[in-house]
């Protein structure tokens, strides 16, 4: 009688991982503290269930993100706050600075996704967001991405176009830009020119959301991260430190950092960014 094969197995055996989400982020200040609400709170039981193997090539292509020790102290980092939260809001969101001068705007955090995208001033169709949407007519560095054989385009062939949907039916698609980044006061990284999208439409959520876009950690080329690694400024990974599902707020940090020897990692997988 023949054996069941490992992955076939794989695919009905399912883990149980308790969180129990004691502990919030005290502002200004590294340390984490408990809350009374949080001390009597049932933990959540969440099951996982180990997925088929990924045979696609493009994870081959794509190395994994992994922090080397060395890389924490050669290299500079991104601190930068969170804010919002799940219970409330649905989402964690950071603050991204584009153009000269400066336009701010609230992105959402979005380890799923590569393109970081904000509403452009011409939009046809975008909700009405926490902040203004950005002008490139008036920062002074901005630059369209002209188009080439390679690449998708708008219909006068002269710049360069994205478009992204959403598990839940939400879109965005639009134009890319290249501008300067600011990451803000709590950054040992500079202001830095980096490709993005500049909306002309949403839908969904999207659409009907507070946060103005969405600021994507993921693999790909047009990643923000994977800009900053590939210009060799960042080491290849990212941190993200929440404060709770009903206490918001956290910490997210692009780059490499001084961390604990018994952290535990866990790698992106490429084949999951959109």
């Amino acid at each position: 009688m023949a054996l069941p094969s490992i992955s076939s197995i794989g695919a009905t055996v399912s883990i149980l991982i308790y969180f129990s989400l004691p502990y919030s982020i005290t502002a200004g200040e590294n340390s984490l503290h408990q809350s009374p609400a949080a001390r009597s709170r049932r933990p959540m039981v969440f099951p996982l269930f180990l997925s088929q193997p990924n045979s696609s090539s493009r994870s081959i292509s794509i190395p994994h993100r992994k922090l080397h020790k060395s890389d924490s102290k050669s290299l500079p980092h991104s601190s930068m706050r969170l804010y919002d939260d799940l219970l409330i809001n649905g989402y964690y969101t950071t603050r991204l600075w584009i153009g000269t001068p400066p336009q701010m705007f609230a992105l959402i955090v979005d380890s799923g996704s590569t393109v970081t995208y904000v509403p452009c001033s011409d939009c046809e169709q975008c909700g009405k967001h926490q902040d203004p949407k950005f002008q490139p007519e008036l920062s002074s560095t901005y630059q369209p991405v002209k188009c080439n054989m390679d690449c998708n385009c708008d219909d006068d062939k002269e710049q360069r176009v994205y478009e992204r949907e959403y598990a839940e039916h939400s879109s965005s698609k639009g134009v890319l830009g290249e501008d300067l980044i600011s990451f803000g006061n709590e950054s040992q990284l500079t202001p830095q020119r980096a490709v993005f999208g500049c909306e002309t439409v949403e839908t969904g959520d999207l659409y009907s959301q507070r946060a103005d876009g969405i600021i994507g950690l993921g693999q790909g080329d047009l990643s923000l991260v994977d800009q900053l690694v590939d210009k060799g400024l960042i080491s290849n990974s990212f941190g993200l430190c929440y404060g709770g599902m009903d206490v918001g707020g956290g910490l997210m940090i692009l780059g490499g950092f001084d961390y604990p020897s018994d952290m535990i990692f866990t790698d992106s997988d490429p084949d999951r960014s959109i």
